[in-house]
């Protein structure tokens, strides 16, 4: 299956005389990101706002299919009539940003899994660099959900006083065991696809596509809600054979369900990059760092942590800590829990109150 079309400007940030060294050893002679800008920057260059995408998003977070265009837009809370906002495909992406499927440069094939295992650090230092390249040296904010969170709150740490508002939702600074695991079996379901072939399968015309598609069937169950998917689907069947027998085949709506949202996810995403980039969250863990929240708050960095009540993938409890971690170190944080429906995904939608925080926090002038 070929992947969908990608973004259109692209910018290399590191060279062989200016490479990006990694936070475990490695170095990347070259690093191109694609990314997408909307709205203006204003003469004072104070209106920047970055967005940073989660686990499967991509550089395209606004306009006409941008997978966060209930949030990013003109009026909307992040308002492009307003701020210069900046959206890339992270570092390990697949979708125009130097990743695992890249050709490596001294070999002429792809990465595939010789690609360096990298960090939530390393993600941010990337954006660092675009930020240079564009001239910018303050952001009006920094907004992520869930991975975006984290990268989020890792650039409050490594870069203090570039992010005037800082906003985390639905995100986590360290993630439990048991998100550990989901992430295990969805790697453990691509590594034992055959197509696989080692991670060499670029150009063989196999993808490990059976195994991506478990993956996303069951990570997509950890980001709704059981009432959401009760409320859409109960015990349906589909219309086919409403009445009919038992199948081994899909035979319930919500298995179909499960069926689409794994062939729209095939068709813009690879298998590599969710092995690394998975690996990435797994690792996540700043305040292991014992001087990370006092780093984070010394810029004037105000922070806005977003929870969503049925979110069982990040829970509240999440939000908080990080929250709490900032809190007790002296930084402007703020913690909100937010009523929805829709579980993890809530991030991505319109849930009553949630736009509205968003909007206000966003809203004053910058700090001088």
């Amino acid at each position: 299956m070929t992947l969908a079309p990608l973004p259109a400007q692209r910018v290399v940030l590191a060279t062989e005389d200016d490479p990006l060294r990694l936070e475990h050893g490695a170095r990347l002679d070259h690093v191109e990101v694609a990314y997408e800008t909307w709205g203006r920057l204003s003469p004072e260059r104070d209106n920047a706002v970055f967005v940073c995408h989660a686990l499967t998003g991509d550089a395209h977070a606004a306009g006409e299919g941008g997978w966060w265009e209930s949030l990013v837009g003109p009026g909307r809370p992040v308002d492009t009539d307003r701020f210069f906002v900046i959206c890339p495909n992270l570092l390990g992406g697949c979708r125009g940003t130097t990743g695992p499927s890249s050709v490596d440069p001294t070999t002429g094939r792809p990465w595939g899994l010789t690609f360096p295992l990298f960090t939530v650090h390393d993600l941010v230092s990337v954006h660092r660099r675009l930020l240079a390249h564009l001239g910018i040296t303050r952001l009006h904010a920094a907004v992520g959900g869930s991975l975006g969170g984290m990268q989020v709150l890792q650039w409050a740490v490594d870069d203090p006083g570039a992010i005037d508002r800082a906003l985390l939702v639905a995100a986590s600074s360290r993630l439990t065991a048991q998100n550990i695991a989901f992430s295990a079996v969805a790697r453990d379901a691509i590594l034992h696809d055959p197509d696989f072939q080692g991670g060499a399968y670029a150009g063989t015309g196999r993808r490990p596509d059976r195994g991506l598609a478990v993956a996303r069937r069951m990570a997509h169950i950890t980001y709704v809600s059981e009432e959401s998917l009760e409320a859409k689907f109960g015990r349906a069947r589909v219309a086919s054979a409403p009445d009919g027998p038992p199948q081994h085949e899909t035979d319930f709506q919500v298995e179909a369900y499960l069926d689409h949202q794994a062939e729209v996810f095939l068709a813009r995403f690879d298998a590599l990059s969710y092995l690394y980039l998975t690996r990435v969250m797994d690792y996540f863990d700043p305040f292991a760092d014992a001087g990370a929240a006092a780093r984070a708050g010394s810029g004037g960095t105000r922070f806005l942590h977003v929870s969503f009540d049925t979110d069982w993938r990040f829970p509240t409890a999440h939000s908080r800590r990080t929250h709490e971690h900032l809190d007790a170190a002296g930084a402007d944080s703020r913690h909100v829990e937010v009523a929805s429906p829709w579980g993890h995904d809530s991030f991505l939608l319109d849930p009553p109150g949630y736009h509205d925080e968003v909007r206000a926090f966003l809203g004053g002038a910058p700090r001088s």
